[in-house]
């Protein structure tokens, strides 16, 4: 029983890229595409079909991989999501310090959020799928305090970026607090692409994004 359980672990520190005793484990380049290739027709299928009624065979059929190759991945399809809930992060982190990398010192607020909002991609696809996600993590508490774990874990890594960007002593008392301004940069950000699911129109979006971000960030006097 315990070979079995120690097996089981190995599996599961490979899974997240590291070996049972926390050191980084080796991913071959099949491995890699492999997975990739389960997220980009999970995220298709989630589209398509909805979250709670795109099944685990569903996936690996579209993805041209047999249910063997989606356990050697995941445990399950909220594993599956997170994986895509952080690759999405990542991304968009991604999207954020390119579009800052070019930014001078005394560079205007105006000038900051015109060079992030121009660079980023709300994608429509995957906020139909985080949306039906959240519908899912809102019936089952521990799914729910999984999913607030991760979203506190981006609020994090997004937190340096927002505190650069603006002057803390003069935003109104609630908002000088670092995590409560970023809470409330995310909050901007998840408003917008809630919009997007109902008004699929980037030209739109993005001037109502830049303006509530700008009133949200703007100096008080």
């Amino acid at each position: 029983m315990a070979d079995v359980s120690n097996s089981a672990l190995d599996r599961r520190a490979l899974r997240t890229g590291r070996r049972a005793d926390g050191t980084p484990a080796r991913v071959t380049r099949r491995r890699a595409e492999t997975r990739e290739r389960l997220l980009a027709a999970a995220l298709s299928v989630f589209a398509e079909r909805g979250f709670g009624r795109a099944g685990i065979e569903e996936i690996c059929e579209t993805a041209g991989y047999t249910r063997g190759a989606f356990y050697s991945n995941f445990d399950s399809l909220d594993e599956l999501f997170f994986a895509l809930y952080e690759q999405q992060a990542a991304h968009t982190m991604t999207q954020v310090h390119a579009a800052l990398a070019g930014a001078t010192p005394d560079e205007g607020l105006p000038s900051l959020l015109d060079r992030v909002i121009s660079a980023l991609l709300i994608d429509r696809t995957w906020v139909l799928v985080r949306t039906d996600f959240l519908l899912h993590a809102a019936r089952d508490p521990e799914t729910a305090a999984a999913l607030i774990r991760h979203r506190e874990a981006i609020r994090e890594t997004l937190q340096p970026v927002v505190v650069g960007a603006v002057d803390l002593t003069a935003m109104p008392p609630a908002l000088r607090d670092p995590e409560a301004l970023t809470a409330a940069v995310v909050t901007v950000h998840d408003a917008a692409a809630t919009r997007l699911l109902l008004e699929p129109d980037l030209t739109t979006l993005r001037p109502w994004l830049r303006d509530m971000l700008t009133a949200l960030l703007s100096p008080r006097g």
